[in-house]
């Protein structure tokens, strides 16, 4: 178990796979810790040095009293990746992590080598989404909305069959109300338009064919900022295909990145 404090919020994070190789950082999802990564990670293990950590408010890390904003996640990013130190790196979000990632892109492009943005965009939801999640998560708790954010994380399938949907339904409800609702404030505040115009690393996007969180219409939107960026489906996926289709995940990721260098479509 290893922690940084770069912002003065200690970060739990974990390196794991080949020291030698590419760094990937891996950024995660509204409401998980970075568990979610774990049937992705064991396979990219053998080729790629991979750090995966907890954002502020969410899993082993800190979260201070006072408001939450997307500089303080995208900060504490960049504060991880300069004490990891390994020179500019692949950074891989999911959902808020990918607007972490194009934050820290935004900030310190220096830093970032490479993009991997799962199911996320440059804006997710309205205001009024936003409001009315933070209200009923602050006065009820989450497992009062638990069952209808599974529903938009995991396919049908995957929650009616799979014997590890109870473990997630866990980690999502045991995630301290002030980190989850202090995220979607965060959220409901920022807009990485911009930011997404502005990128010119190559920038794989991946997003799951069910998705009901941010739907793929929504990620190629984002997609259509980026020049020259790849955008891919996953079928049989939800919100998370990075648990429900590690495999195809990490195919598109291989492809992409055993690409870096050359000409991209």
């Amino acid at each position: 178990m290893q922690s940084v404090s770069p912002n003065g919020v200690a970060l739990h994070y974990d390196v794991r796979g080949n020291a030698s190789g590419p760094t990937i950082f891996f950024s995660n999802s509204l409401g998980t810790d970075f568990r979610i990564w774990d049937a992705v990670g064991s396979e990219l293990a053998d080729d790629y040095r991979l750090v995966f950590y907890d954002k502020r408010g969410h899993g082993l890390s800190g979260l201070p009293n006072g408001p939450l904003s997307m500089s303080n996640h995208v900060d504490d990013l960049i504060g991880l990746i300069e004490h990891v130190d390994c020179g500019p790196a692949i950074v891989c979000g999911l959902s808020v992590g990918g607007q972490i990632a194009q934050g820290v892109y935004g900030k310190r492009s220096d830093l970032v080598s490479a993009l991997v943005l799962m199911d996320t965009a440059h804006k997710i939801g309205s205001d009024e989404m936003w409001n009315t999640r933070i209200e009923h998560v602050r006065s009820k708790g989450i497992a009062a909305i638990s069952s209808d954010i599974l529903a938009r994380w995991f396919t049908d399938d995957f929650r009616r069959g799979d014997p590890q949907f109870p473990l997630y339904r866990a980690m999502l409800e045991r995630t301290p109300v002030k980190g989850y609702a202090g995220t979607c404030e965060a959220l409901r505040d920022s807009d990485f338009t911009e930011v997404a115009q502005s990128i010119t690393v190559p920038t794989l996007l991946l997003v799951g064919e069910e998705d009901g969180s941010t739907p793929p219409q929504l990620v190629q939107s984002t997609a259509d900022l980026i020049a020259g960026s790849l955008f891919e489906t996953i079928g049989g996926a939800g919100h998370l295909p990075n648990i429900e289709q590690p495999g195809a995940v990490v195919r598109h990721m291989r492809s992409f990145l055993n690409g870096l260098g050359g000409t991209r479509a």
